[in-house]
């Protein structure tokens, strides 16, 4: 099978390695170079990396759905005339001209179980709200934001502790192990589409830098479950202190929101009678460490107000 395949990001890699090993990929289509960096030197994306260490054409037009790279980008899967397209977190919107060219059309890896959390930061989403279970569809594509027929779907646990770049990994590695079984069920006919239910699904928007910040009124666990998904971020002396890692501690009372309660193992006090453990930071000017590390070079004091 001919496949040509779109992708950006980490993500999308173990895919396209998979691809690239068991099937004709006859061209990669990425997002334009960024600049990076104080130099702003253009910096490849992580799938055109890969393609090019596989000896893959690849291309990088500007959009797809309008204007003159949207005309060449046409012709250039017209002229390849692949049997199938596969996405991953490409970052663009497939017009139906692109749609409805290959012969098995075009199949959409999406780190979430359909048709909850569609849109762009599902893995986020997912850990902030609490989900015990998240997965990946495989879908049909349509012109919908991920509405299309899904096709095989998966599921893993979220543990306790993991973080959004752990879930990240373990998702982007099964969307690979299953995007050969997905191909060769199309090509023989096996594969039964399953609509989705509109009523079910949710919207993971993009994630804002504010919603990061640790409101340290809230119950520990919300707290917990935002360092997880997104890094949170607070301020100890003035400094801005990002927050990698935590656990929580329920029982802690009696002290202000906020405010530290035990600075041998940095615990903060929380609303609802819990507190927050931090174990991984990175305070302004200095690089990550665990908190044992980052102890030994600042002292905390009972009762200091973290936020100001």
């Amino acid at each position: 099978m001919k496949i040509v395949f779109m992708g950006t990001p980490d993500f999308a890699v173990p895919c396209l390695r998979k691809l690239a090993s068991e099937t004709e990929v006859a061209g990669v289509f990425t997002q334009p170079d960024k600049p990076n960096g104080r130099k702003m030197k253009l910096q490849f994306s992580p799938v055109k990396k890969t393609a090019i260490e596989h000896g893959i054409s690849v291309f990088q037009p500007t959009s797809l759905r309008k204007g003159e790279d949207a005309e060449k980008a046409l012709e250039i899967l017209k002229k390849i005339q692949p049997d199938c397209i596969v996405v991953a977190a490409y970052g663009q919107i497939l017009p139906k001209e692109i749609l409805e060219l290959p012969k098995y059309g075009c199949i959409n890896i999406h780190a979430s179980l359909l048709p909850k959390y569609r849109g762009a930061a599902p893995i986020q989403h997912c850990i902030l709200n609490g989900e015990k279970e998240t997965g990946i569809t495989v879908m049909q594509m349509a012109e919908g934001l991920d509405t299309g027929d899904m096709l095989m779907k998966k599921s893993i646990v979220i543990t306790e502790n993991e973080t959004a770049d752990e879930l990240h990994d373990q998702l982007a590695e099964l969307g690979a192990e299953m995007i050969l079984p997905v191909l060769e069920g199309l090509e023989k006919g096996t594969l039964t589409p399953e609509k989705q239910n509109d009523a079910d699904s949710c919207y993971a928007s993009m994630i804002r830098k504010e919603m990061s910040a640790l409101d340290f009124t809230k119950p520990a666990s919300d707290l917990h479950r935002t360092i997880c998904a997104l890094t949170g971020f607070t301020k100890l002396g003035g400094k801005r202190l990002k927050v990698l890692r935590s656990l929580v501690c329920d029982g802690v009372s009696g002290a202000q929101c906020g405010t530290i309660t035990d600075a041998k193992n940095f615990i903060v006090q929380c609303g609802e009678n819990t507190g927050i453990q931090f174990t991984e930071v990175q305070l302004e000017g200095s690089k990550r460490m665990p908190v044992s590390e980052f102890l030994k070079g600042k002292k905390l004091e009972y009762g200091q107000q973290l936020g100001e």
